[in-house]
């Protein structure tokens, strides 16, 4: 069985997120994902608006996504390749070269992004809407949750 491994925030799951992980899952026969948990992410300056455990069981719902576990921090991605005997380390080609000494124990992958759509653009969106506007997408982004919970 070859097995992939990839790690994220995966937070305000888009459709980039799911082209992604489509992609990751057609290199292998198992896609095992690390979140980022919320304390990993305040470490790196990032803070999430949606939970870990929020953003696992969006993770865990995708039908690409066979495991996820907590990203707890940098130094782990050895260990974790070596605990679900990875074959395949792939991630974003915005971290192209960051992790080639993974190389050594499996094949390092950097695939592209979905130029035209991102977290970050989405966040930057989202903060230039005000008062009532930005509390109804909220609570309708939260309704997503639930139905995507409902779903399993």
């Amino acid at each position: 069985m070859k097995v992939v491994i990839t790690y994220g925030t995966f937070d305000l799951f888009h459709v980039g997120h799911i082209r992604l992980l489509k992609r990751l899952q057609s290199l292998g026969d198992k896609l095992v994902v690390g979140l980022s948990t919320d304390e990993f992410n305040r470490k790196k300056g990032k803070q999430s608006f949606f939970s870990y455990n929020e953003r696992s069981e969006i993770l865990r719902s995708c039908k690409y996504v066979d495991d996820v576990f907590p990203e707890e921090n940098w130094d782990q991605k050895k260990d974790d390749i070596l605990k679900y005997k990875a074959n395949i380390f792939a991630m974003g080609d915005d971290w192209k070269g960051k992790f080639d000494e993974l190389n050594d124990i499996c094949e390092v992958v950097y695939l592209p992004r979905t130029k035209e759509i991102s977290t970050t653009e989405i966040k930057r969106k989202l903060s230039t809407i005000k008062g009532d506007d930005l509390d109804k997408i909220e609570n309708s982004l939260h309704t997503v949750i639930e139905i995507v919970k409902s779903l399993k």
